[in-house]
């Protein structure tokens, strides 16, 4: 097995632990299930997207760091429910896809319309290896393999989007995608075919 490399994202869980337990809390008071919340999360990428898309792009950033979080709150919020099951761990991994898609459909729409052929490109080699990194994991551990290494994940491609629309360098920070992204897909293939080796 691969050594396990930093999990960025779980250290992000524990750090901001007592916050999201707060808001998961709050929101089960308010008898809201963990499926609303991973639901209206996309309901917001999409008003994001569409923001990009129309060329605000400060806008859909700001929106999108609102958003983000509610990925976490979910799995609080099922954790404190007691109702934390298969089916919502699938919804929220599919619904994490679309969040990526939708949201770098607006990124490349937005290029499309200002005839910016490069940014075109890149959100295209972007979200193909957005897409091969989760593709790459999941058919890894469905043949019984490690499929978690690599240098760049969701959470780190999210952030990287987020910033680069808040301070206006949406080209830089599709580029960092593009070639990260899929550089982390090609460390996962490398990382099965070691693992076939010692099988």
């Amino acid at each position: 097995m691969p050594k396990p490399k930093f999990d960025f994202e779980a250290f992000l869980r524990r750090a901001f632990r007592q916050p999201l337990d707060a808001v998961a809390g709050f929101l089960m008071k308010l008898g809201i299930s963990p499926d609303c919340v991973t639901l209206f999360g996309l309901a917001g990428t999409i008003a994001a997207a569409c923001l990009v898309a129309s060329g605000r792009l400060l806008a859909g950033g700001a929106v999108m760091a609102v958003m983000a979080p509610l990925d976490a709150v979910d799995g609080a919020l099922a954790r404190k429910k007691g109702v934390a099951g298969k089916f919502g761990a699938f919804l929220d991994s599919v619904v994490d896809r679309y969040d990526e898609m939708f949201l770098l459909a607006g990124v490349l729409y937005h290029f499309q319309s200002q005839a910016n052929t490069l940014g075109v490109m890149l959100t295209y080699a972007a979200l193909c290896g957005s897409v091969l990194v989760s593709y790459t994991r999941a058919r890894a551990e469905g043949l019984g393999f490690s499929g978690k290494t690599g240098i760049f994940s969701r959470i780190e491609r999210t952030i990287v989007l987020i910033l680069g629309l808040l301070v206006n360098q949406l080209l830089v920070s599709v580029g960092i995608i593009a070639i990260l992204a899929n550089i982390t897909a090609i460390q996962r293939i490398a990382s099965v075919w070691q693992q076939s080796k010692v099988e």
